[in-house]
């Protein structure tokens, strides 16, 4: 099987692959449906059209149609990947080019669901993971079993906190001890 996420060569040292993910195939059920039916325009106007000509046109622009609208949107699903590592979260994508943004889990600082009622239905949902920097948060679209992700990710999150809630120490740094006691000052 092809692999799109990272390879080996791409992780750190000491980074492991946690979590591969995919959109679900429900991205891929409108394109499905205008497959079937431009297959059905197609033969209709087989067996319906006057001339050979008319069934040539249509065929031609249902063949257009079919690349645009069913092609691209399944090559898009096809090269999407999500990837969760034991230090970030990592998503490629790209047919011609390959575009990729990690966050390294240290920075992440909010974590969301959303299911609306077709995502309920098939099982999935949105995962929307904001950053401590000016860009727009992550949304990984179609994540399937979306609140077994949001878990797993939490968790991972929460094993490499420091507990120093300030938010500027990576998560390789040691544990800190309890607060040393405050010295008053004297001379004041």
């Amino acid at each position: 099987m092809l692999r799109m996420g990272l390879s080996e060569k791409h992780l750190t040292e000491g980074e492991h692959v946690v979590m591969e993910l995919k959109e679900h195939a429900k991205a891929l059920f409108w394109p499905l449906v205008l497959l079937v039916v431009l297959v059905a325009a197609v033969v209709v106007t087989t067996l319906l059209a006057p001339s050979d000509v008319v069934v040539w046109v249509v065929a031609g622009l249902a063949l257009v149609a079919a690349v645009v609208w069913v092609l691209v949107p399944w090559l898009r699903w096809r090269t999407t990947e999500y990837t969760v590592t034991t230090k970030r979260i990592a998503v490629r994508s790209g047919i011609v080019t390959r575009t990729g943004r990690d966050i390294p889990l240290y920075r992440i600082n909010d974590v969301n669901s959303e299911k609306g009622p077709v995502d309920r239905l098939f099982g999935c949902g949105t995962l929307v993971i904001s950053d401590a920097t000016d860009k727009p948060g992550l949304a990984l679209h179609d994540v399937p079993d979306v609140e077994a992700v949001q878990v797993r990710l939490q968790d991972l999150l929460f094993s490499a906190d420091d507990g120093s809630d300030d938010g500027e120490w990576p998560p390789t740094e040691p544990p800190r001890g309890p607060r040393a006691p405050r010295i008053p000052r004297s001379g004041r």
